[in-house]
């Protein structure tokens, strides 16, 4: 296996990734403190929006896993410019870390970066692999207000959440063979598509608070979250994460981790054991 970049380095997929793949690797960071500590690796400090230190930083690899950057109003500029440099820097394969139903219509809003961002990857010419994760399932409880309730208007629609280490797990599985899944795109879910009122009550299962779901309307929706204060881009996304449930675009269930990794797909209840 050739050098591999793992982007993202010092957050949760990145972090995991990085410390199941193996030398030789190249950790990528935005803060070399943050960086982990994994025997045999190499660090490289770049931000994605900096095109000169980002092919100094993929320069000499063969495989790079972008992971997505933060979501922002320059998310897809700055994934362009990541690519270009991986462009510049001549790798060989580009393995993205995308999201399911990933479309320029998609209801889930920030789903339309991904799709973009797909889209210049392929016109870029580089060998790729799209891994189109579906939501976190360790994530779930984040969503769970002081009230013990989740809020969103998602209706009876499903999702098969995905744990991370079974991302993880996958895109290992990818990086270690790159050339066996080149061209290839992954929907990466669960074993099961849930409702939320079934996720709340997984949920309510394993932390022990009493949680369940309250299914708003797009008006309580935005009304609910006003109070945060943040920007209407950001607000859009975060409705559209239950409209796009509610519209059946995160019930997918692939097989996809299991075929990569060899073992199923993690259940929530699993996920959320630890």
């Amino acid at each position: 296996m050739g050098l591999t970049v793992v982007s993202g380095a010092s957050g949760r997929l990145g972090g995991r990734v990085a410390g199941r793949l193996g030398a030789p690797q190249r950790l990528l960071v935005r803060d070399a403190s943050r960086a982990p500590a994994i025997e045999g690796a190499e660090v490289a400090v770049a931000a994605y929006y900096d095109r000169d230190a980002m092919r100094k930083a993929l320069t000499g690899a063969a495989t790079v896993l972008m992971v997505s950057g933060a979501e922002t109003p320059e998310r897809v500029a700055q994934h362009k410019t990541f690519i270009d440099a991986a462009v510049d820097a001549q790798i060989e394969h580009l393995v993205y870390t995308s999201f399911v139903s990933a479309a320029p219509d998609a209801v889930f809003t920030l789903a339309r970066d991904h799709w973009a961002t797909e889209e210049y990857i392929k016109a870029s010419g580089i060998p790729y692999t799209f891994l189109r994760d579906n939501l976190y399932a360790d994530f779930l409880p984040l969503l769970v207000g002081e009230d013990g309730v989740i809020r969103g208007p998602a209706g009876d629609g499903r999702a098969a959440v995905v744990s991370q280490d079974d991302v993880a797990d996958s895109a290992v599985a990818v990086l270690r063979e790159p050339g066996a899944h080149s061209g290839r795109t992954y929907d990466l879910s669960g074993p099961e598509a849930l409702t939320f009122t079934e996720m709340a009550a997984v949920v309510a299962r394993a932390t022990g608070r009493d949680v369940r779901f309250h299914n708003e309307s797009l008006e309580e929706a935005y009304e609910s979250r006003a109070s945060y204060g943040a920007p209407s881009w950001q607000v859009d996304a975060w409705v559209s994460t239950y409209t796009a449930v509610a519209a059946g675009q995160m019930d997918v269930v692939d097989q996809a981790v299991a075929n990569l990794t060899g073992r199923p797909a993690m259940t929530l209840a699993e996920t959320l054991r630890g």
